[in-house]
């Protein structure tokens, strides 16, 4: 009899909570969308760097967290990623020599982040190592190096350091700012001597410290003009170009002779 009626009531209460699982709110995930000024960047022989901008807005923000400060952005324009070596001078007999070097792979050619606020505020030094996020949590590994790990710290952080000095690493810890509730804007610094290529430009959104969406998009570097077609001659016709220069120098010689000749 129990049994009975304890079927009976699990068949009239099934209904009810079927119609409440279906009534249920659906959270969902908040996601990025970005765009750029620009899709490509023209190097001219009068090119003295540039400010890429980035638009974004967050879908399905929480207004309340919004407004608590509770969401982070971070984007980066990412150089291409090539091996680089990095040598260590020695003084020897009063002459300095290259002693040790080390190669490393995967190394961005040059690297601009910007965000909301320091990264160390954004996210735990775990997240940022994981995902690679800011200049002294690149994934970089040296080749073929056995030796002393602590020579491989310090190579490391001399490379970064060196990219740094020379403007192509570069770091803004409040380069982002939302514009309107959702919508916020990114400013990146393109250094003169940016490399050629194709380069990335990553956003990345933290809510209260977790990662929880990411997009990519594509940005082209190309040399234009003259100084474009000089360096397609250097690389396609390199015998040409040598001997063309050589031509050159020895003209521009004879001619400041002829100039300058005193009689």
């Amino acid at each position: 009899m129990m049994k009975l009626l304890l079927s009976l009531l699990a068949f009239l209460l099934a209904p009810a909570l079927s119609l409440a699982q279906e009534q249920a709110p659906v959270i969902q995930q908040e996601t990025l969308e970005i765009g750029t000024s620009t899709n490509e960047i023209a190097i001219t022989s009068d090119f003295s760097g540039a400010d890429l901008t980035v638009f974004g807005a967050i879908n399905d923000a929480d207004p309340i967290l919004l407004s608590k400060g509770g969401y982070d952005i971070v984007v980066i324009l990412e150089g291409p990623k090539a091996e680089a070596d990095v040598r260590r001078k020695e003084r020897v007999f009063g002459i300095w020599i290259n002693r040790q070097t080390i190669s490393f792979e995967h190394v961005p050619r040059s690297y601009s982040i910007s965000s909301t606020r320091p990264l160390e505020d954004v996210t735990s030094p775990q997240e940022l190592n994981s995902g690679g996020i800011g200049v002294a949590h690149l994934r970089i590994s040296p080749v073929g190096y056995f030796g002393d790990a602590s020579d491989v710290a310090t190579f490391r952080q001399a490379m970064l350091r060196l990219n740094a000095a020379d403007g192509l690493y570069d770091t803004e810890d409040d380069g982002v700012k939302f514009v309107s509730n959702s919508l916020f804007r990114a400013s990146l610094r393109l250094p003169v001597n940016i490399p050629e290529g194709t380069h990335t430009v990553q956003a990345y959104l933290f809510k209260e410290g977790r990662q929880i969406s990411t997009q990519n998009l594509p940005l082209n570097v190309v040399k234009t003009g003259l100084e474009a077609q000089l360096t397609t001659a250097a690389h396609e016709y390199p015998l040409f170009y040598g001997l063309g220069a050589v031509f050159i120098a020895l003209f521009s010689g004879w001619f400041a002779s002829v100039v300058f000749r005193k009689n």
